[in-house]
């Protein structure tokens, strides 16, 4: 099976264009810049709570403290909030009023709550890039794009490998997607 796709900032822009058309176009849009600018998981961000997110007063933390049932390795782990990424969930918020601390950051109409499984929120995530016109991309796209634009900007494997929550330097390393753009970057250093 292929990897999914690593997107450019060309392709991000268009599938947050279509989304913008869409029903639940604020959740929708939230969910993909959490996915791009944090690399969290799929899972990760379908099992999600307000209080995970959001602080007593209702404000975005600047970590996410995921507990061991929220994550692929069954082992906590925290993700940096950016100063970007908090603006976006910052406004996203805003829809969220009068939802519980334990109910889903992402709810779904069928389940406001629970809010999306990890399986459902991949095929969510699927269609929405079909949609937009982006052969290739998957949920794990965002993870990908993530690692790749970090990598690209010169950040070692070892901190990528702590973002992405990674026990192992060679799973990171697989997630880099070498394009022409870092091989001309690269030459120009020698």
């Amino acid at each position: 099976m292929p990897q999914a796709k690593t997107l450019t900032q060309a392709e991000l822009r268009r599938v947050l264009d279509y989304v913008a058309t869409r029903p639940h176009a604020a959740r929708n849009r939230a969910i993909l810049l959490a996915g791009h600018l944090s690399g969290m998981r799929v899972g990760e961000l379908a099992l999600l709570r307000v209080g995970d997110v959001l602080d007593e007063a209702g404000h975005v933390k600047a970590e996410i403290q995921l507990a061991a049932s929220q994550t692929k390795g069954k082992a906590g782990r925290t993700v940096l909030v950016s100063e970007r990424l908090r603006k976006e969930l910052t406004a996203y918020a805003k829809t969220l009023v009068g939802s519980a601390r334990d109910g889903a950051f992402f709810p779904t109409q069928k389940q406001p709550k629970r809010g999306f499984t990890p399986n459902t929120l991949a095929q969510h995530l699927r269609a929405l890039y079909r949609n937009a016109g982006i052969a290739g991309a998957s949920s794990h796209s965002m993870r990908r794009t993530f690692i790749t634009n970090l990598a690209a900007k010169g950040v070692g494997v070892r901190v990528l490998m702590a973002l992405a929550g990674h026990k192992n330097i060679a799973t990171t390393q697989a997630y880099i997607d070498v394009n022409d753009d870092m091989k001309r970057k690269a030459i120009e250093l020698a």
